[in-house]
């Protein structure tokens, strides 16, 4: 129960991440900096917080970085980069419980990326993607009743490609850390032990391509408020909800608590659902739907169940 509790308290924060940049967008706040600046309060807290209680950690993670800065780069441009870009992005034209029920499609990316790298994907537990999918694909159907073909499409299809980025950038971390693969630098470092250090050395690695976005869109000054929503996503996404979630699958002792742990992530979708509801004066889903997320969710926990209950 302990387990589950927190679990779902992460997931709580962890929705923020939806609410908040729908409201940026609504706010008329560019989705370059709600996805940038997220990073650029993720960067102060994360060396501020190395720099007071581990710092020798914190000057290994620079060093590891000026020697692999091109791994780095290529690994936090995608995994951080792309993803949030693409999920700020989408925020723009979905409401947040459309945008985090559509990112549980990450499940169904994660197999795919690791076949890509060559790695065993048990075929069962894709089978019980396609459940998510279905439920997904009923949420964005729904949608498209009361919006254009083309909203549906930049809202869903960006969360899509987010869903693949994601997995992507964190198996090249694992890949350089457990392969020997001529293509990726083998990368064995105190820092790689440490899931705040990881964290720093892939926001480093995203921080030229919000520069090149940045270049690229040329979007106007932030207002204050997204400046504050921004640092409030970073520090309850980011900061308490990642440590919340982390302590949660640690404090697992077997695959069935590894299981609940990963199962609380799935009330993401109700949580902002409540948000912007709540907070934004969204309108709740009609009976298609209600009927994706419980879809959505059912599949989630049978995946999840066949991915670690053995």
């Amino acid at each position: 129960m302990k387990i589950i509790l927190v679990g779902i308290t992460a997931a709580f924060f962890f929705s923020s991440t939806f609410v908040l940049n729908r409201a940026m967008s609504l706010q008329g706040g560019h989705w370059v900096w709600s996805a940038s600046l997220r990073y650029f309060w993720m960067l102060a807290f994360l060396v501020l917080g190395l720099l007071f209680f581990r710092r020798h950690l914190l000057f290994e993670s620079l060093r590891l970085f000026a020697r692999h800065w091109r791994f780095w780069s290529l690994a936090g441009g995608i995994g951080f980069g792309v993803f949030y870009a693409l999920i700020s992005f989408s925020a723009t034209y979905a409401p947040a419980w459309v945008v985090a029920a559509t990112w549980q499609t990450t499940i169904l990316a994660t197999p795919i990326v690791l076949f890509a790298f060559g790695r065993p994907v048990p075929l069962r537990a894709v089978f019980l993607t396609l459940i998510i999918f279905c439920g997904v694909l009923l949420i964005n159907l729904e949608q498209a009743e009361t919006n254009s073909w083309r909203d549906v499409l930049l809202g869903a299809l960006p969360v899509f490609g987010a869903a693949f980025a994601y997995p992507f950038g964190n198996q090249l971390v694992w890949e350089a850390r457990n392969s020997r693969s001529s293509r990726i630098p083998h990368l064995d470092a105190p820092p790689l032990n440490d899931p705040f250090c990881r964290v720093l050395l892939l926001t480093l690695g995203s921080l030229p391509l919000w520069a090149l976005l940045i270049a690229v869109t040329s979007p106007p000054p932030p207002s204050l408020n997204q400046l504050t929503n921004t640092a409030l996503v970073a520090l309850f996404s980011g900061v308490i909800a990642t440590s919340l979630f982390l302590y949660a699958r640690h404090a697992a002792q077997s695959a069935a608590q590894l299981t609940a742990a990963d199962c609380t992530q799935s009330m993401e979708v109700v949580f902002s659902l409540a948000g912007e509801a709540v907070l934004l004066g969204g309108t709740l889903p009609g009976p298609m739907g209600w009927l994706g997320i419980a879809t959505t969710m059912i599949g989630l926990a049978l995946y999840l169940r066949v991915q670690n209950v053995r």
